[in-house]
Parts: structure tokens; C-alpha cells; sequence
């Protein structure tokens, strides 16, 4: 990530932690050499920034690809062909010849 690098000055944040309980040494005759035990927030700081980042490229390449699709063609649906006007209104006289 050399432009992140840059714009950070270059600091590597997995480095960083907080130390809970130090380390013991290995003293003679009492006992074994203990490791530290710590709280890296620096790699969880680092790999928080690296995710963002990744999703940030592929949401733009997503939504450019988008942009590059072709719409679907909307189907062209005609009307039902219904009745003509004529038809109409000789349907209303033939009804109107029955009641009377």
C-alpha cells in the first residue's frame, strides 16, 4: 500500500499494542520464561484500514460496471383490441331495441 504509505508518513501500525502483563525471565531454579501478554489494536487498526479500503475499490468498480451495462429492453406491450366505436353503438341500439 505504497500511496497509504505515503500519505501516513509510512508508520506500520501493526507494531502497535498495548501491553497487559510483562514478560518474565526465565530466573534459576523458580521457573519457566513467561511470554508477554498483550493487546495488538495495531493489527486490528491495519487490517480495519486495509478492509476499507478494498471495499471501497470494489464498490467503484461494481458501480462503473453498472453504469456500463446496457439497460433491458422494456417489452412493448400493445392494447387489447377491444371493440371499435362502431361496434359499440350498434351493441347500445340492439339494446336499446329490446327494451322498448
Amino acid at each position: 500500500m505504497p500511496i497509504i504509505a505515503v500519505l501516513t508518513g509510512g508508520i506500520n501500525f501493526t507494531d502497535y499494542k498495548i501491553i497487559i502483563r510483562k514478560a518474565v525471565e526465565e530466573l534459576p531454579g523458580f521457573q519457566k520464561a513467561v511470554p508477554a501478554v498483550s493487546l495488538n489494536w495495531g493489527s486490528f487498526l491495519q487490517a480495519s484500514i486495509d478492509f476499507l479500503i478494498i471495499a471501497l475499490c470494489i464498490f467503484f468498480v461494481v458501480k462503473a460496471m453498472a453504469k456500463m451495462q446496457k439497460p433491458a429492453p422494456v417489452p412493448v406491450t400493445q392494447a387489447p383490441k377491444g371493440p371499435t366505436q362502431e361496434e359499440l353503438l350498434a351493441e347500445i341500439r340492439d339494446l336499446m331495441k329490446i327494451k322498448n
